[in-house]
């Protein structure tokens, strides 16, 4: 069975949360979800549970990050195409998540990344990569561009 992820986000309203997810491209996995959960699934590998803040704090003794105002994990998604980045910063930003906060990522014709935050400041970045960038790893990007902005 291949490696699944579960990226578990607190979230302060979760109908707006799961709205904005679906609106990205999200579908929801009733066998996961109930009034303290949703469970998006991204792909066959990627899930993103949404969890009340009260489900949240059954799993850690720590406090809840405001994720407006504390980063603690930058979440990075793989696209198709540069094209279907933009779709995603878009589609976020109409479901009323912020577009763009962080700087653009430009590697040429290597790689291209953007990034959004969801209504609860959780920060994605969705990017995409050529072939010939994930078989040349990190020195196929030194040799590229510097990213926008950096």
């Amino acid at each position: 069975m291949p490696k699944m992820i579960f990226v578990n986000l607190p979230v302060t309203d979760l109908a707006r949360s799961t709205a904005f997810y679906e609106a990205i491209g999200g579908t929801i996995n009733p066998l996961f979800s109930n009034e303290q959960a949703t469970a998006i699934v991204l792909s066959d590998a990627i899930y993103v549970m949404l969890l009340t803040h009260d489900f949240y704090r059954t799993f850690t003794k720590k406090d809840v990050i405001d994720a407006h105002r504390t980063s603690g994990v930058l979440l990075a998604i793989s696209c198709d195409s540069k094209a279907d980045v933009d779709a995603m910063i878009d589609k976020a930003v109409s479901a009323g998540g912020k577009g763009d906060p962080g700087p653009k990522q430009e590697f040429g014709e290597l790689m291209y990344g953007r990034s959004f935050e969801d209504p609860d400041g959780h920060h994605w970045e969705p990017n995409w990569m050529a072939p010939q960038a994930i078989q040349g790893g990190a020195e196929a990007l030194t040799k590229a561009e510097a990213p926008a902005g950096k």
